[in-house]
């Protein structure tokens, strides 16, 4: 089977020894791409965010979703929203990039990665906004004590079973939303671990 062609550009940056590589993707999603296209595309940004560190970026044109809500009026874009969340990917672009709209992204799977953004206005007579963004190696690497989970890596049958263990009915008896919530989370951390 022939693969959709999509007009993607994926570039591998070498680290240094222990630094680890990081997948740099350009993108450019057409108004009028097909699902074809659009399933292609999916599955070219699923194997590279398998990677330690991406960085994607480009113009997707979805305009009708709202990063904020993670909602979507389209078909297209909530396919594309899907995809985004399947493969645990942060959006880190805040303002809009073209006519109000915030069609121009930068995705990243790790949280920390990509800093500094700023829209630097229009190059030429283009009306999309220049997004200018650093990538952040080590050094804030450091400064990030916030531990973030490998889901991809999850026993998740392990972890069903050790909550199916609990007796819930007796553990929750007689409580309120809030201490029920406690025990809940409690247990759900102590299977996570």
């Amino acid at each position: 089977m022939d693969e959709e062609p999509t007009e993607s550009l994926w570039v591998r940056i070498k680290g240094r020894a222990g630094a680890g590589d990081i997948i740099v993707g350009v993108c450019y999603r057409p108004p009028d791409q097909g699902d074809q296209a659009d399933e292609a595309l999916y599955r070219q940004i699923g194997a590279a965010s398998r990677s330690q560190a991406l960085v994607l970026m480009g113009d997707f044109s979805h305009p009708d979703i709202c990063w904020r809500d993670n909602t979507a009026e389209r078909k297209q874009s909530s396919k594309f929203l899907e995809c985004v969340d399947d493969n645990f990917l942060l959006q880190v672009i805040e303002e809009p990039t073209r006519r109000g709209t915030m069609v121009d992204l930068i995705l990243t799977n790790k949280e920390g990665l990509v800093g500094d953004v700023k829209l630097k206005g229009s190059l030429g007579c283009r009306d999309h906004e220049m997004v200018e963004f650093r990538i952040l190696r080590a050094a804030r690497k450091a400064c990030n004590k916030l531990n973030t989970l490998d889901f991809r890596r999850a026993d998740f049958g392990l972890f069903r079973d050790l909550l199916g263990r609990i007796p819930w009915d007796k553990a929750l008896e007689g409580r309120g939303a809030q201490d029920s919530w406690l025990i809940f989370k409690g247990h759900l951390l102590q299977a996570q671990e």
